[in-house]
């Protein structure tokens, strides 16, 4: 990395470290990133203190790793760079019309960076996530990317291709010095027809065809691929069957690209540093985390900010945020437009791909731990499926008398907190339905199976944002459920702490478990907003 300023060192020692993790995502010690990073032991762990107080780190046991909110810098840089936020639902329309996986992929230095992904669900699919990082010669966004190289661009490649790279990529770059001429033979090849096609260059029985979008002045803006596998295509037929509908997508987003960015005026910010700073004392790195804000304001408005933005949006002084900009500029991370700033594709190595292939149990689980280790009764997330709950994450309880439940285990939704949740979340025609088709069977003598009575419970939900079934799935068992909602606000899972029914009275288990779980419902939302800004994220329900 470039010299910085001593001010700005904890910024790019910080950065240095999220970048490591992101490569880590199921943690490391931080005697690990000592040796990942070559940083003392006493500035790894004021960095890490830093970072896990603003809630980019967690701990987990001895091992710290990387939250989703982390992901928040790399959505700054979707929303800042004008590419994904409009062009991705192009880009999915067209997966639909092809019943082929759609990318939508950036330029990085000699790499392609993708930065939408619209996948289609087979056993044979493509496994590419947002902020994977592949070498342009093993692509077919590459040869469209560097049929703009200059002399000095070529030259830096070639002596990657020949000498080796300190770049981490998805897929290793090609050693074979023949690559040489090949890859300016694909670059030939799409000047003269304006496609590039990858022939199984990633992998066996990988094809794509790629072309490009271009912005209102003309230049490449990103690449749009169509990829397939030789189970169904070749190189040639991908690109026959593709042709049509790729020229209409990218007519449109070309249209898209072309009209003005629809962006609010950032909201004047706060600078949290100050109050942390006092809390923390001297292990608080506040020019880190002064840094970090700054990162992420940049994806305030498409086209960047200026200096005077930026530090209006992170409530920083404008020699405080200007100094965070040009270190970022620095380390290449955002660079300058002008008068503005914008964020670079280099944000996605913070963890972005790692952490976007998080399943639902993944980002759950720590939530469920601290939900149990706070209430000490078993916790529990489950989504609809047909008539039935199904559990997708649980943490039990250390006690001896516990609910035996596992991920995976399925109950009728009509006798459980959690199903009459998820039913309160639906159209009352809908929630009606399935209680109509759920064989409403008295499993305890509690049990309620009157479908109009069912349907009055399910109301109650539906307006106290909560449910209570006592022992009417078994004798004994008493469970509290509150929604869990995506970033739309449909309800797409329910949380629920569960425990012996002889403990405590019913109005009792309300008072103490609703406050806690609805914090941890809260946090669990917190984290599905930021990983499913730009992809779906693998196990949610969709209502």
């Amino acid at each position: 990395m470039g010299q910085v300023t001593a001010d700005s060192g904890p910024l790019e020692r910080g950065l240095e470290v999220l970048e490591a993790l992101g490569r880590a995502p199921a943690g490391l010690r931080p005697a690990d990133l000592v040796k990942t990073t070559g940083l003392v032991r006493s500035t790894v762990d004021r960095i890490v203190a830093t970072l896990v107080r603003i809630g980019y780190l967690r701990w987990q046991g001895r091992e710290v790793a990387a939250t989703p909110r982390l992901m928040e810098l790399g959505n700054a840089y979707l929303a800042g760079g004008g590419v994904a936020g409009p062009l991705a639902p192009l880009a999915a329309r067209l997966a639909d019309a092809l019943e082929e996986s759609v990318s939508l992929a950036v330029p990085d230095g000699d790499g392609v960076r993708f930065v939408g992904q619209s996948p289609r669900r087979r056993t044979m699919s493509v496994a590419f996530r947002i902020g994977d990082l592949l070498p342009a010669e093993r692509s077919a966004p590459g040869a469209i990317f560097a049929a703009g190289w200059d002399a000095a661009r070529w030259e830096r490649w070639e002596r990657r291709v020949t000498g080796g790279t300190d770049r981490v990529f998805s897929v290793p770059p090609s050693q074979d010095p023949g690559v040489l001429g090949r890859f300016r033979e694909r670059v030939r090849a799409f000047e003269e027809t304006g496609r590039s096609v990858d022939d199984q260059l990633v992998e066996p029985g990988l094809v794509a065809v790629a072309v490009p979008v271009r912005d209102a002045a003309g230049a490449v803006a990103c690449a749009l691929s169509v990829v397939s596998h030789t189970s169904r295509h070749s190189a040639a037929s991908l690109r026959e069957h593709a042709g049509p509908a790729l020229a209409e997508c990218v007519a449109r987003m070309q249209e898209a690209l072309a009209a003005p960015p629809a962006a609010p005026e950032p909201a004047p910010g706060l600078d949290r540093s100050r109050d942390l700073k006092r809390e923390l004392g001297p292990g608080f790195l506040q020019s880190l985390d002064r840094g970090l804000a700054v990162l992420a304001a940049l994806g305030g408005r498409p086209g960047g900010m200026t200096i005077s933005e930026v530090a209006a949006a992170t409530g920083q002084p404008r020699a405080t945020a200007r100094r965070s900009l040009l270190t970022l500029c620095e380390l290449g991370h955002a660079a300058a437009a002008g008068r503005r700033f914008v964020p670079l594709p280099r944000v996605l190595d913070l963890g972005y791909a790692a952490l976007g292939g998080l399943s639902f149990e993944d980002v759950a689980r720590p939530h469920l731990r601290d939900l149990v280790e706070r209430v000490h009764d078993s916790a529990s997330l489950a989504v609809l499926d047909g008539t039935d709950i199904r559990y997708v994450a649980r943490v039990a309880t250390s006690r001896i008398m516990r609910v035996a439940i596992h991920v995976g285990t399925r109950f009728p939704a009509y006798a459980t907190s959690m199903g009459r949740v998820l039913l309160a979340g639906l159209p009352e025609d809908r929630a009606a339905g399935l209680i109509a088709r759920s064989d409403r069977r008295p499993l305890t003598a509690r049990t309620r199976t009157d479908p109009a009575e069912l349907a009055g419970l399910v109301a109650d939900a539906r307006r106290d944002g909560f449910a209570l079934v006592d022992q009417e799935l078994e004798e004994g068992l008493r469970s509290l459920a509150v929604p869990v909602r995506d970033r739309a606000g449909r309800v797409v899972a329910a949380l629920n702490a569960a425990g012996h029914a002889g403990t405590e009275p019913a109005g009792r288990t309300c008072e103490r478990l609703l406050p806690a779980l609805r914090e941890a419902a809260a946090a669990i939302e917190a984290d599905l907003a930021v990983l499913g800004a730009y992809q779906e994220l693998p196990g949610v329900s969709r209502p």
